[in-house]
């Protein structure tokens, strides 16, 4: 019997905690395993870009070629890992020899590959390269001058899209149905918002002095706090496998017990390949798919002109990442805030297609306010600063931050929470496969694609400042395409809401995909 029949909440109980008792069991351990990853993700996201941004001949230049060059293919190989995974084993078994993967490497790049970077970096190669080609292709001479670095970015994006999405959400929707995924995803995001105020502050923490000085490990305070790094990146992911175990032993499994009458999903098997071909074969698989990549897309977009502008007024790398770690806090203060109040509620209440649009429309707004700001800079218009009491330059960090906080604590409210509810109306076969494919490519495709942009204008400009006037029309371009694609998907869900529907996407060679109809 579904839970939400046996008694009904009561007003704020409904509002702030609308989770019955019999469901804690199951609920709190998978709250308890989406801050710890959600944790390491955000403290990931600050060091990640100050290790390339405040590398030696490095600079925001770098993240367009990093992400295309070295990003992507890893993500499509990690895909191709996971499906044979996937094929091979067991979902439990699955998530244990990924996450032995990222830990594993955390610890080696502590131990052995940072320690001996500057044995390990071809400097003289890439000085060679420099004096060749020409000076638009400084951040393919600088990922490849500090490769060590450039592998360590890789990782820390790859978590997101691997741990984050694919094992974590799709695990989650797997175990959870739709009226259960009303109640708690909004909460689930609450968690991860709180995880980045963690996140931030120990960023903040790390980088200054105050810890460093007693750790025997490298030479600078900023050595001392990529060893506090990986140290809160194993103790995390260690208490996430501890966690899922015991989710799995005592609650997951003895569920699935006491329903015999629910078949497992036979095992999937397909190739990167297939993973493409069969998205290609829904109309819903599409639009979810083009929601994820014209996301990152736009976030992309504007993300690296804004940390070119925070390099020129933070060179210093520990500066650098304390910014970055204060920025997060604020970010997660306001995700956490709107979460806790509103996006469970906002959920419950209003159409999947309004709140899918709550993202768009903020990223949107402070993203053109951003970029209006660095042209007024690029043209030497400086009255416009004056007004505000600042200097051009930290106006326009200023405001590429605030775009940043509201924009990422929409996305880790709203956006998350509407995406993986998109996925629940799926057949289990579709699910896994739609979803391994999507959050596993599509987020870096979106992001290849902003940066694909950028590497094309850098090699026209030279510098991303004097690209910015067509980087600000195509991400209004982009903006367009992903508020059609909303109200696209938005009616093909409430068509299967109301019809007690799922999708099948048919292995044949049909383009439309079949409803199955089955009671949710």
């Amino acid at each position: 019997m579904e839970a939400d029949s046996i008694k009904p909440f009561g007003k704020w109980r409904s509002f702030f905690w609308p989770i019955h008792r019999q469901e804690l069991k199951k609920f709190l351990p998978m709250l308890a395993i989406f801050f710890l990853i959600s944790f390491n993700y955000n403290i990931l996201r600050s060091y990640k870009d100050t290790i390339i941004v405040t590398a030696s001949n490095s600079g925001a230049d770098a993240l367009p070629f990093i992400k295309v060059w070295a990003v992507l293919p890893s993500a499509i190989m990690m895909t191709f890992l996971f499906t044979r995974l996937a094929n091979r084993f067991d979902r439990e078994k699955v998530f244990y020899i990924v996450m032995s993967i990222f830990l594993g490497f955390f610890f080696l790049y502590a131990s052995v590959l940072y320690p001996a970077r500057e044995l390990l970096h071809p400097n003289g190669f890439a000085d060679q390269l420099q004096s060749i080609l020409p000076d638009g292709c400084k951040g393919l001479i600088a990922i490849v001058r500090n490769w060590t670095f450039t592998l360590f970015y890789v990782f820390s994006e790859l978590w997101s899209t691997t741990v984050f999405s694919v094992l974590f959400w799709g695990f989650t929707n797997e175990v959870t149905t739709v009226q259960e995924a009303k109640r708690y995803y909004g909460i689930l995001g609450t968690g991860g918002n709180i995880a980045g105020i963690f996140a931030g502050s120990a960023a903040v923490l790390f980088s200054g002095n105050l810890l460093a000085s007693w750790i025997p490990y490298g030479n600078t305070p900023w050595d001392r706090s990529i060893f506090l790094l990986t140290t809160a990146l194993l103790t995390s992911g260690l208490l996430t496998v501890f966690i899922f175990r015991w989710l799995n032993r005592h609650v997951i499994r003895p569920s699935e017990k006491r329903r015999p009458d629910v078949s497992q999903p036979p095992r999937i098997k397909m190739s990167v390949r297939q993973n493409f071909i069969y998205i290609a074969r829904s109309k819903y698989l599409i639009c979810i798919a083009v929601i994820v990549v014209t996301y990152n897309l736009a976030i992309n977009l504007v993300e690296i002109a804004w940390k070119n502008k925070m390099k020129e007024m933070l060179p210093l790398p520990a500066d650098y990442n304390s910014y970055m770690g204060e920025v997060m806090v604020v970010m997660a203060i306001i995700a956490t805030v709107a979460g806790f109040l509103t996006t469970s509620n906002l959920i419950r209440k209003f159409s999947w297609t309004t709140c899918a649009l709550i993202t768009p429309i903020i990223v949107g707004s402070t993203g053109i306010l951003f970029f209006a700001v660095v042209l007024l800079q690029e043209w030497n218009v400086p009255w416009f600063a004056s007004f505000f009491g600042l200097s051009p330059l930290m106006l326009s960090v200023t405001l590429g931050s605030f775009q940043n906080c509201l924009s990422r604590a929409s996305k880790y409210t709203v956006f998350d929470a509407t995406k993986e509810i998109a996925f629940i109306p799926l057949s289990p076969h579709s699910k896994l496969k739609g979803k391994a494919a999507i959050d596993g490519i599509g987020s870096r495709i979106g992001k290849s694609g902003g940066s694909l942009v950028y590497q094309g204008l850098l090699i026209i400009f030279s510098t991303i400042g004097a690209s910015s006037p067509y980087v600000a029309i195509i991400f209004l371009g982009v903006l367009l395409f992903w508020g059609a694609s909303i109200f696209s998907l938005g009616k093909q869900f409430d068509q299967l809401v109301s019809e007690k529907a799922t999708i099948e996407v048919p292995e044949d060679d049909k383009l439309e995909p079949a409803l199955a109809h089955t009671q949710q």
